[in-house]
């Protein structure tokens, strides 16, 4: 601590470590504080992962930590359509109510939760699921599932379970592939730009990048493959059949990893290579380079995201980019992509094969949809709520009216609920439609850690603790949940055996005697069992130094993850400084975790160890799945898309200032601060439009309005819009583009209902004044 002075007063200056909230990758810094404002943000060099690493983003947080539209109590909606504040005690009795009168007359199918983990908050995860018991419902609907679920679905089929997630081995790649990234901005890579610039210096690797934009990342590159909008499955697919048409798949691989290569190889082996680069728009002879490159390279890595996660044949794309490096054998091994460990169970795996094995899912009313890694899609919720009896839903940690997709059904669609309780740190669009508003500490108010910890061989965890305090009349989402329980009638109010045990001077000894008698208890009750985050954090969390009661639960997750890695975490645990045996490591695994400010290893793999992490029986990656193959051979007879409109609109483009709908105050922006319509220049000419005029951009669904930034990098007929923006601060405007005005929710993929933000038809009007 550094004491100042100043004219007026004397400051203390307090540097803590903490992580950046704002993408997963989480990276660690040192934030320097004077009275509850971040003076100063630098990358933390102890970090496991990011050792110092930052970019301009995080540099601006003071931004989300202190702004006019923090909320600081709870709110009650009154029936003029004000609010006004309430205590915590009369809220939540209210709410649990509420809650216990909707399931009482509407059935266990009448709840969602909405969001949760949202801006890195992943503690408060473990508490935001009970509510799921509580309710009798499955249902959760999340940003996640309305970006990531086709690539967990095709997971599931290919290594056995849908959260068996895949990472990437970039930095040490000698050839890596960018498939609709721009990691640039969007990171999602270990220290982004640094590895950028390294690969772009050696001489002996190769960059190349497949987007319709030449983003900041092409920049860096040695090959770019500039395809058109929702082409990504035609061009995957010229890739897969001339590796298998030239003979140039590991066969070696195939053999000693793989089943089901022949379907696959009979689909590839009848595909024209050369009409599918047509289709894509893109040179046969670069698709036949790429391909030859990713074959031959002695490691090739490749890393995808929205950009084929979110356009046309979103499912089919995640399956193809997959075999990409399975059937070159780019897989297991450094340099490549590989599987990983996660401590928090980020995803689950509801495998809709497991209803034929009698284990029962829970089926949507209307849609008749079941989940995909324990998650729903947004696209189908506006339907839900209308047709499909949804009547109380919880938002947590989510800006769900302006994040996600088809603004003006989910507004509908809320304005019909009995009951719509938000919880959050800031007075949001989704808020300001709450009947009851429930404000939480912030991400650097409270104990936190995130599950976005996707490392191989070496692994991390971060636990994170408050750097200062909290504002107002706020609370961390680990007791609003508790006490709504306890409202609810879910969970007593006291364990007196527990609690005794809890003051036990802690230590091995302690921990294990208090978790053998947490686990006789559920043995005799097991309806508590699914309440354990909140019995934890009641009975041993209250005895945590530093109030971090909130990370009680890592006790059991740490001890089961060394359970299920014991000679991993062993080997970490030389890396991080503690040991143990078969009762013992997982106990002492917590207690570094706790200790531990800049986070630690907490799995060390050798790559031939990775592949126990496939979960099939027969260990072996089963490339055939019959969804996929019949969707591929529908390309050959798919027909050229005629839309109504004379543009493509890439909705969500990362930009150097814009995350999420977290930054409220729009002058934390210190560029583009109108949110802008990017176009090529010859269609802006065609329209009479310059750099700055202002435009109306829209379709069926709605419209929003833009200004115009010209930008030679897009191909014709294609413009973009970032996310980020539409935000009403301090109750003004929108400030702008709301980009879900103009996304169907209707339009999204077959399977997993995955909306299609990257190819949206739109028109370009000029704004006359």
């Amino acid at each position: 601590m550094l004491l100042l002075r100043n004219n007026s007063r004397e400051t203390k200056m307090t540097t803590s470590k903490t992580a950046c909230i704002l993408c997963s990758r989480n990276c660690g810094l040192e934030i320097e504080t004077d009275d509850g404002r971040f003076v100063k943000v630098r990358g933390d060099v102890d970090h496991p992962d990011s050792r110092g690493y930052i970019c301009q983003k995080a540099a601006r947080l003071e931004h989300y930590q202190n702004h006019d539209d923090r909320l600081t109590q709870p709110l009650k909606r009154l029936p003029d359509g004000t609010f006004e504040p309430v205590s915590w005690g009369v809220a939540l009795s209210e709410i649990a109510d509420g809650l216990n009168r909707v399931r009482e007359t509407h059935g266990s199918n009448a709840f969602a939760l909405c969001g949760g983990a949202g801006q890195g908050n992943h503690l408060g995860a473990l508490y935001s699921q009970q509510m799921l018991t509580a309710m009798d419902t499955r249902f959760v609907y999340s940003s996640l599932a309305q970006e990531k679920t086709g690539d967990f679905w095709v997971n599931g089929r290919l290594f056995g379970k849908q959260n068996c997630h895949v990472s990437e081995g970039v930095e040490h790649a000698d050839y890596v592939v960018f498939i609709g990234t721009n990691p640039f901005q969007a990171h999602g890579i270990p220290n982004a730009r640094e590895t950028l610039r390294a690969i772009k210096k050696d001489p002996g690797r190769t960059m190349v990048v497949i987007d319709p934009r030449r983003t900041e990342t092409v920049k860096w590159a040695d090959i770019h493959l500039q395809l058109k909008p929702g082409t990504d499955a035609f061009l995957i697919s010229a890739m897969l059949a001339v590796i298998v048409q030239n003979n140039w798949h590991n066969r070696a691989f195939i053999e000693n990893h793989c089943t089901g290569f022949e379907a696959v190889e009979s689909q590839l082996r009848e595909i024209s290579a050369k009409d599918y680069a047509n289709r894509a728009g893109i040179a046969f002879e670069d698709i036949e380079r790429v391909a030859k490159g990713i074959s031959q390279a002695k490691t090739a890595s490749v890393r995808v995201d929205l950009g084929t996660q979110q356009t046309l044949h979103t499912t089919l794309n995640a399956y193809l980019e997959k075999l990409l490096y399975l059937i070159t054998g780019q897989f297991g091994r450094k340099g490549t992509n590989n599987l990983h460990t996660s401590l928090i169970p980020l995803i689950g795996n509801t495998d809709e094969r497991r209803v034929i094995k009698g284990k029962s899912l829970r089926l949507t009313k209307h849609h008749n949809m079941m989940p995909v890694a324990g998650m729903y899609p947004p696209n189908i919720l506006p339907d839900e709520i209308e047709y499909g009896g949804l009547r109380a839903i919880m938002v947590d940690s989510c800006n769900a009216l302006v994040s996600w997709p088809d603004t003006q059904a989910l507004t509908r669609a809320f304005g019909k609920l009995d009951l719509l309780v938000v919880i959050d740190v800031a007075m949001t669009e989704t808020a300001r439609a709450a009947d009851y508003i429930l404000p939480a500490a912030s991400q650097f108010e409270k104990w936190e850690a995130t599950g976005f910890n996707l490392e191989f061989p070496d692994n991390y965890f971060h636990l994170r603790g408050p750097i200062v305090p909290s504002k107002g009349n706020t609370l961390p989402e680990a007791e609003i949940y508790t006490r709504l329980l306890e409202k609810m009638a879910r969970i007593p109010t006291s364990f007196p055996l527990l609690d005794k045990l809890a003051q036990i001077e802690p230590g091995f000894s302690h921990h294990t005697l208090f978790m053998t008698a947490l686990m006789l208890m559920f043995k005799r009750r097991g309806k508590l069992r699914r309440f354990g985050a909140s019995i934890l954090y009641r009975t041993l969390g209250k005895h945590f130094s530093g109030n971090a009661a909130s990370a009680a639960p890592l006790l059991p997750l740490a001890m089961q993850f060394a359970k299920n890695y014991p000679v991993q975490v062993r080997r970490a645990g030389k890396l991080s400084g503690f040991a143990g045996n078969t009762l013992t490591l997982g106990v002492n695994l917590f207690r570094v975790i706790m200790k531990e400010r800049s986070g630690l290893i907490i799995s060390s793999h050798t790559y031939e160890e990775g592949w126990s992490l496939i979960k099939n029986q027969d260990g072996r990656i089963h490339l055939e799945i019959a969804e996929m193959l019949e969707e591929l051979t529908a390309l050959k007879t798919e027909p050229l898309p005629v839309e109504d409109y004379p543009f493509i609109l890439m909705a969500g483009e990362r930009r150097s200032y814009n995350a999420n709908q977290i930054f409220r105050d729009p002058k934390w922006r210190k560029i583009d601060p109108h949110g802008a319509l990017r176009m090529h220049p010859r269609d802006a000419a065609g329209l009479s439009l310059e750099n700055g005029d202002a435009v109306t951009c829209r379709n069926a669904t709605g419209e929003v309005e833009s200004v115009v930034e010209l930008d030679n990098g897009l191909l014709r007929g294609v413009v973009t819009l970032p996310h980020g923006y539409g935000m009403s601060y301090k109750g003004s405007d929108p400030v702008g583009p709301q980009i879900n005005r103009l996304t169907d929710s209707a339009r999204c993929d077959p399977l997993t209902k995955t909306p299609y933000h990257k190819y949206v038809p739109v028109q370009i009007e000029k704004v006359v004044n």
